[in-house]
């Protein structure tokens, strides 16, 4: 007897989806949850690559808990995180409802803001690197026309990361769009109704359009913080934490301690903390949510 013939017909369905499923699950317990398990055990381990991993308990976090540098580069990765979100979500928002506006040529506009978004973080390092040098960036060069002396912006401490939050905001293009899908579903008979009240365009923006667009504002603020905590291409190139660790953000200082340093074990730690860290603002974020997140006209 054939062995199919001893298959019954959902159970040949289910061999047939486990089959199709195969190559994404095999690659999945590969590339994915096969080294974040990993990774867990080197977390827990001291590992130069060139030795044998040597297990040290919670020995890891210990030491990151007393490094300075830890505590500097988590820092400047808040301070990034907080402000480049903030400002990429307004700006996003402010964009979008302009362009939905039907102003002449808002394909070409659209188009334009979202192209950063299709370039990798080195690439914008390197397109950025040309903007903010002291002596023939555009930006000062720009400035020198108007009859003011640019400062440096990647040699002064204060000013380095927020040429870095500067050069964020160039990728809002895929939150715009997000919103201009969103500024599409909202019902024109609330315009209609606000109208009617005589409610100027200040009051139907934040009475009609915000409240409307809270689902997706929670989830631009929830991809931008997680995309935000994982700063690392634009830095490197630009400045590479300097001057002084200024922008020293979390994952260039992760990736030294791991591929520099060859401090596997210790980088591991840091990765951990980092998902912690995101996984929890992301919890508070979602729980939070119900007090600001309307849908359909009633809170989340």
């Amino acid at each position: 007897m054939r062995a199919s013939n001893l298959l019954t017909p959902r159970m040949r369905r289910n061999l047939e989806g486990y089959i199709f499923i195969g190559p994404w699950l095999i690659g999945f317990l590969a590339f994915i949850l096969g080294p974040f398990a990993f990774s867990f055990v080197l977390a827990l381990s001291e590992w130069s690559i060139l030795e044998p991993p040597k297990f040290v308990g919670l020995g890891n976090f210990e030491k990151l808990l007393g490094e300075d540098l830890f505590w500097k580069s988590l820092r400047v990765t808040t301070i990034f995180t907080v402000v480049s979100v903030i400002l990429r979500v307004s700006i996003a928002l402010l964009l979008a409802t302009l362009l939905n506006q039907g102003i002449r040529g808002h394909r070409f506009f659209q188009a334009g803001f979202y192209m950063p978004v299709m370039f990798s973080g080195v690439i914008l390092g390197v397109l950025w690197a040309w903007m903010f040098p002291f002596d023939y960036g555009l930006i000062n060069d720009l400035l020198r026309r108007a009859g003011i002396e640019g400062p440096r912006w990647l040699s002064t401490p204060p000013l380095a990361l927020t040429s870095i939050i500067m050069m964020s905001m160039w990728r809002v293009g895929g939150m715009m769009v997000i919103f201009l899908a969103g500024l599409k579903d909202i019902p024109s008979e609330l315009y209609e109704a606000a109208e009617i009240d005589e409610a100027g365009g200040i009051s139907r923006f934040f009475s009609i359009t915000v409240p409307m667009l809270t689902p997706i504002v929670l989830f631009n603020l929830v991809i931008s913080m997680i995309q935000s905590f994982q700063v690392f291409g634009e830095v490197a190139v630009l400045t590479d934490g300097g001057p002084y660790n200024s922008t020293l953000v979390y994952l260039l200082y992760l990736y030294r301690q791991a591929f520099t340093y060859l401090h596997m074990g210790y980088g591991s730690a840091l990765a951990w903390v980092l998902f912690i860290i995101i996984v929890s603002v992301t919890l508070i974020l979602l729980k939070t949510s119900g007090r600001w997140v309307y849908y359909g006209g009633t809170r989340a």
